[in-house]
């Protein structure tokens, strides 16, 4: 599957597994796992039988495994309902 880049990105993410592909904070870059909680400002991923929990901030691009779909960080920002109403 050819990964499709920058789209935007209007749905729910709970349930995907990601992969933080871009990040302003290294330590965090290439973590993969599945969102299991979302806010305004953070994403909550499994990782390694561990919950971590993710500023939007800091996360310059993602890809969304399940989707195929490589989405940039700015595009997350907000509750996930008002993301669905852009």
């Amino acid at each position: 599957m050819t990964k499709k880049e920058n789209l935007p990105f209007k749905g729910e993410i709970i349930g995907f597994t990601i992969e933080i592909v871009e990040a302003e904070n290294k330590q965090i870059q290439g973590f993969r796992g599945k969102v299991v909680d979302e806010t305004a400002n953070t994403i909550v991923i499994e990782h390694d039988d561990r919950e971590i929990k993710i500023l939007k901030d800091q996360i310059l691009k993602l890809e969304i495994i399940e989707l195929g779909i490589r989405v940039a960080g700015r595009l997350l920002k907000g509750r996930p309902e008002e993301r669905i109403k852009r």
